[in-house]
């Protein structure tokens, strides 16, 4: 026998993954967190908008159970005053207008952000009664 002929062994698969399989599933991996970071990113920038809209909503409601509960039959007109809730600079816009029926008055809140003035996160609409003189 030969030196050569010694030192071959017999072909036996190995057990492991090759260098392209490693890549091919690292790049399967990679995609999946990013659709994942992604879906994850879009839950925050839809928290802060509702977060947001519920923060205007109680503004506008709190000024309207203001109104019923002071048993106010407010001027007509239209008149601007700060509402912030839970850290949002929050602007609301009250409209008195007439109605119809001369006891009722419809009155409009409407909620503005500060920072961005054109953007209307609410608006409430509510008649209040005339109260009646005791």
């Amino acid at each position: 026998m030969t030196y050569f002929a010694t030192m071959r062994r017999p072909f036996r698969p190995t057990a492991g993954f090759t260098l392209l399989e490693v890549l091919v599933a690292l790049v399967i991996v990679g995609t999946a967190l990013a659709a994942g970071l992604r879906a994850v990113g879009s839950l925050t920038s839809n928290s802060q908008g509702l977060r947001a809209s519920m923060m205007a909503t109680w503004s506008a409601e709190n000024r309207l159970v203001q109104i019923r509960l002071g048993r106010e039959f407010p001027e007509v007109g239209k008149r601007s005053f700060p509402c912030p809730q839970g850290g949002l600079n929050l602007m609301c816009e009250e409209e008195v207008l007439t109605s119809p029926n001369p006891l009722l008055r419809r009155i409009e809140v409407s909620v503005f952000d500060v920072d961005n003035p054109g953007r209307r996160i609410v608006k409430l609409i509510q008649l209040v009664l005339r109260p009646s003189p005791v």
